[in-house]
């Protein structure tokens, strides 16, 4: 039904877009379809390049999107004029800790950049020793956060290997991760959040859904919660039609 759709139909829904089938999200709202969860926040959710284009001030000071080489060596200077050593690249489109690699300097990036072995593009960030990270589920009023720790990898992902531990938020944590969600128009959420450990809280990523090992609440639970978000939202839409 996709060319039979037109201004003031509402798709309720996560689209289940092939790779490169994303620019469909554009003709979408340019013709008035609206979509639940938004546009915006189903892009966010698949690409870590666009999260940081349009999160990047909530994310660590320095956090750079590389598209080509050229970006790349603008980095290189960027990177070396703040004294930042060992980086963080993550790939565009994989999760769980798979697509997130440590290098011991810029120019290691630079040298597999120039070669061709690194696929465009992706996220580069400084790295950040001994920090916390901190997984938050956003669900409308149910907050629900842990600490994803891994003593022998510094990936934390529990898909690598970690351990959840309750964690409490602060007021500034919570403000934070409405901020992001706000920004990115997101209905509900996954967050990732870094501490570092001057007490310093930023973004470090975010998803429509993830994974809820080490989680308190349940499948079914939050299965339900979800459902009951894309309800009121489409309600909402509703209401005003004849």
């Amino acid at each position: 039904m996709y060319h039979e759709l037109a201004a003031g139909d509402i798709i309720c829904c996560r689209l289940r877009l092939k790779y490169e089938e994303e620019h469909l999200l554009l003709d979408l709202v340019e013709r008035g379809v609206q979509l639940i969860p938004s546009a915006t926040s189903q892009l966010a959710s698949r690409s870590k390049t666009f999260q940081a284009r349009i999160l990047g001030p909530l994310m660590i000071p320095h956090t750079v999107v590389i598209y080509d080489i050229h970006g790349m060596l603008e980095t290189v200077s960027l990177y070396g004029r703040h004294s930042i050593k060992k980086v963080i690249l993550k790939h565009d489109r994989k999760n769980a800790g798979l697509g997130i690699h440590l290098f011991q300097n810029i120019e290691d990036v630079y040298t597999q950049a120039a070669n061709n072995v690194l696929p465009y593009p992706f996220v580069l960030q400084p790295f950040i020793s001994d920090s916390v990270d901190v997984r938050v589920i956003f669900l409308d009023d149910y907050v629900e956060a842990y600490e994803r720790r891994n003593p022998d990898n510094f990936r934390n992902n529990l898909h690598c290997g970690g351990e959840a531990i309750d964690y409490p938020l602060t007021q500034h944590q919570m403000k934070l991760c409405r901020e992001a969600m706000q920004r990115g128009s997101f209905p509900y959420g996954h967050l990732d959040l870094m501490v570092t450990k001057e007490g310093e809280t930023y973004l470090a990523e975010i998803n429509l859904r993830g994974g809820i090992r080490g989680a308190v609440i349940k499948p079914d639970n939050y299965r339900k919660r979800v459902q009951a978000i894309e309800k009121k939202l489409l309600q909402k839409k509703t209401q005003h039609l004849p």
